[in-house]
């Protein structure tokens, strides 16, 4: 799934007046549709066969598969046709042989009554094809709700992101992200929900929402994070009142601050004030990777903070995880990735060395540790490692200050920094 702002009925803005099937082309020449191509060759042979065997070997009641094929892979009126095209081919083929050997009126019914039942058929699959385009936009909508798109050179940072869903279908899980600048500077929130399905995605739209206003009023990073923790019991205590199972849920997640300004909370300019530092907290997530400079590769301090919604399980008064002050070179990049990357099983069932992949590949290319080629690389590294098989959501998110000089990457692999499709 990749990044991206608009739906699938976004990119088509005809379809709600047209097929759906024009959506799901098996065979196309050119930009279009020849489906109708595999029951009308079926057609043909069939009455060439018919016509060049023996009376003793007829093949001409066949026909009734041709609707049924048309109805597989075609819209409803095309079946309509080659359902009517079958029955004229019957009657003409089955009159031009003697009397003797003539199949006669039982496979002419059947040939008929095949494909009113093929068009029907057509009709049922047509219509679950909408109510499934249906559900994908709605599944769109809610994705982009979640983790909005984001500008290009938000807040000051260079970025890039992909979102891979475990469940293609679903395309929308617990892993979260997103970028808030503010008068106090630019943060930056990824994390992932314990568990699956709607329930981890009504918790990572409340740990969003939370981080997008408490991220731009703060000004202590610690403030933010006692915020996100608090937030994260509320929707515990929230749930396990309505009596729903999954109320214990919790959430990995880490914050980083870039101290400074971050444009005046508008998102313009580079983050200033303190360049060169970047303050994090961690809660229980992957530590984040620095990508570049001259030491490759190299894991951040992430400190030993429980996951969000387990707080209370250490002293009341011990309040929320140090924030950590890291140095970070401008040409460094930032690597934050969901355990979807780094529990990715090959078939032997070994895990996908992150680290050892990035610092291969930009020994290899220095250029590497751009966002948008970094973020790339690290998808498909993900995806080859386990095989297309992803076992968890997948999320891989890369960062870095813009500063004046840096090239920008002109690849643009994924499209930087918004909700993916697979």
């Amino acid at each position: 799934m990749e990044s991206g702002g608009h739906g699938l009925l976004d990119r088509y803005p005809r379809a709600r007046r047209r097929d759906v099937l024009q959506r799901h082309q098996l065979l196309q020449i050119r930009g279009r549709s020849v489906t109708w191509l595999v029951p009308l060759v079926m057609l043909v042979a069939i009455t060439y066969v018919d016509f060049n065997t023996t009376g003793e070997f007829r093949v001409v009641s066949w026909c009734v598969f041709v609707a049924a094929i048309a109805a597989a892979l075609c819209g409803v009126w095309t079946t309509a046709l080659f359902a009517a095209l079958a029955l004229l081919t019957y009657a003409t083929s089955d009159a031009s042989w003697p009397s003797e050997y003539r199949e006669g009126a039982a496979d002419f019914v059947l040939v008929l009554v095949g494909g009113v039942l093929s068009v029907l058929a057509a009709s049922v699959r047509v219509r679950g094809e909408r109510r499934m385009l249906h559900m994908m936009h709605i599944a769109d909508t809610t994705r982009r709700t979640v983790l909005r798109p984001l500008p290009p050179r938000w807040g000051g940072l260079d970025h890039a992101a992909v979102y891979l869903a475990a469940d293609a279908e679903a395309r929308v899980g617990g892993d979260f992200y997103d970028i808030q600048p503010g008068p106090h500077g630019t943060r930056v929130l990824l994390g992932d929900v314990q568990g699956k399905g709607l329930g981890a995605v009504e918790a990572a739209a409340a740990l969003l929402g939370t981080f997008r206003e408490a991220a731009y009023h703060e000004a202590d990073l610690a403030t933010v994070a006692g915020r996100l923790e608090t937030r994260m019991r509320r929707h515990r205590v929230h749930t396990a009142a309505l009596g729903w199972a999954d109320g214990d849920r919790f959430a990995t997640a880490v914050l980083i601050g870039f101290p400074g300004s971050g444009g005046g909370g508008t998102g313009d300019g580079p983050v200033v004030g303190e360049p060169g530092v970047v303050e994090i907290v961690g809660f229980g997530h992957e530590p984040t990777l620095e990508v570049g400079g001259t030491e490759g590769v190299r894991a951040l301090p992430n400190g030993e903070g429980l996951p969000l919604g387990l707080g209370e399980l250490v002293a009341q008064d011990a309040g929320p995880p140090p924030v950590l002050r890291v140095a970070v070179a401008p040409e460094e990049t930032l690597l934050l990735v969901t355990d979807g990357v780094t529990e990715a099983r090959d078939g032997a069932g070994e895990f996908y060395p992150l680290a050892e992949e990035v610092a291969a590949a930009l020994a290899r290319d220095p250029r590497t540790a751009e966002p948008g080629r970094l973020v790339a690389f690290v998808r498909d590294g993900t995806l080859r490692h386990c095989r297309g098989r992803l076992a968890d959501d997948t999320t891989v998110f890369a960062i870095r200050p813009v500063t004046p000089g840096l090239p920008v990457d002109p690849v643009d692999p994924v499209t930087p920094a918004g909700p993916a499709v697979r």
